[in-house]
């Protein structure tokens, strides 16, 4: 605990009640200690990007760009470079014609796999975007099982954990591509972190040295020191619009990791013999390399922002994944709210307090690739993007929210502080 005085309260300026600041301070004021560890992983990420923007050589005429193929792109070519060596990759494809991570990750395992070939996931059930993708949920024409491409998952044990003990008798001889999901999705599940990450790594590759591990990385992006690849991962893949886009990326998605499987995955992403050699970038280098610079700060917020939210809801009475003494290893702050009335009013409240679009009321609807009716907060600069403050929730048990983002810390900090007076009645 620190010293704090009613005075320092960063809630003074809010029109809560005096009791209810009373409240708030006592949660923040619970998460101060965890800031400094934050800021000391944000600026190491800082000094690592710095680092491979000079060692790249990175100037302003890397932020022009052509037209028609876009052969020689020099700025495409130096967001690639810089991306693999961010990863510690051999390679990177960054583009800002990927539309989100879901396109990311199916382009990759259209670029992976044959027929005949099995995707497995060992973290559970991949998020809800990519049941269609792979053939288990509804009947998308272009899904991996129309193509003779099997899937099977192995849950996560009982504690939110990877079954390292059980990989040998599940991964079988067809296996191709095992999949880890870094992010919670929409269960309610620890993230997985790097260093049980790289456990998994190790034993998958000591059962089978061939089989090609990707991680969906979204939402995981600078939580840690290290990124998958450095640890041993085949392939990290992610969305523009989220961590590494640091809200200034207008689209985009990024695969990197073994150069021959970059090449693969190029190659499905234009045409055989023309992989990562053409495509515009329309103008957007500047954005994408810029928002990556800001990137490890703004997930900073992002996380304060969550460790704020799981305080106060966990002094409310309510569940919340990860808890404010887990460590995380993505920016999502899961909170069960028990029914769908709270659900609406905690959605409303973040959109009402947003900077874009703060007048429009968010309402459960059919939304593309999710099961569920979904109401989703995102009074964002760039639609869509949730590494702006934003909230969802599929609407059915067990009433999880889902809170992800903040390009400023106070965004949330009012937010929060417009929600109480509803959330303590």
């Amino acid at each position: 605990m620190t010293d704090f005085q009613q005075s320092d309260s960063p809630f003074s300026s809010f029109s809560c009640s005096p009791a209810d600041k009373i409240f708030l301070d006592g949660a923040y004021v619970r998460i101060l200690p965890q800031f400094a560890k934050l800021e000391a992983i944000q600026i190491q990420n800082e000094k690592k990007i710095l680092d491979i923007f000079r060692e790249s050589r990175l100037e302003s005429a890397h932020f022009q760009w052509n037209t028609g193929y876009g052969y020689d792109d020099v700025g495409r070519e130096k967001v690639e470079e810089i991306y693999a060596k961010l990863f510690r990759a051999e390679a990177a494809l960054v583009r800002p014609t990927i539309a989100s991570g879901t396109h990311a990750l199916a382009l990759t395992l259209r670029g992976l796999l044959l027929p005949g070939d099995e995707v497995v996931s060992i973290t559970g059930t991949p998020y809800d975007t990519l049941l269609k993708v792979l053939g288990i949920s509804g009947d998308e024409p272009g899904n991996l099982r129309e193509f003779g491409i099997g899937f099977r998952e192995l849950p996560l044990s009982a504690q939110g954990k990877i079954q390292i003990s059980e990989l040998a008798n599940f991964l079988s001889n067809t296996t191709k591509v095992v999949m880890i999901q870094r992010s919670t999705g929409y269960a309610v599940r620890p993230a997985i972190r790097m260093e049980e990450m790289e456990a998994a790594i190790a034993a998958i590759k000591q059962i089978r040295s061939d089989l090609i591990v990707m991680v969906d990385n979204c939402y995981g992006e600078f939580v840690e020191t290290k990124e998958p690849v450095e640890i041993g991962a085949d392939l990290a893949v992610g969305s523009l619009i989220k961590n590494p886009g640091g809200g200034l990326a207008l689209s985009g998605g990024y695969v990197a990791g073994t150069e021959s499987l970059i090449n693969r995955i190029a190659n499905f992403l234009t045409a055989p013999g023309v992989g990562k050699e053409c495509g515009l970038t329309f103008g957007q280098s500047r954005s994408i390399l810029q928002g990556l610079f800001f990137a490890p700060q703004v997930v900073n917020n992002a996380l304060k922002s969550a460790l704020l939210f799981a305080s106060v809801f966990e002094d409310l009475g309510y569940e919340t994944y990860p808890d404010t003494k887990t460590s995380r290893g993505d920016i999502v702050q899961t909170i069960l709210l028990k029914n769908e009335k709270n659900i609406e009013v905690f959605c409303e409240t973040i959109q009402k307090f947003s900077p874009v679009d703060s007048f429009v009321r968010p309402i459960p609807w059919e939304m593309p690739g999710y099961s569920d009716p979904v109401i989703m907060a995102a009074g964002t600069f760039v639609q869509g993007a949730s590494i702006e403050l934003s909230a969802d929730a599929p609407m059915r048990e067990p009433f999880a929210v889902y809170v992800q983002g903040g390009l400023i810390f106070t965004q949330a900090l009012y937010a929060v502080a417009e929600m109480i007076a509803y959330f303590r009645q």
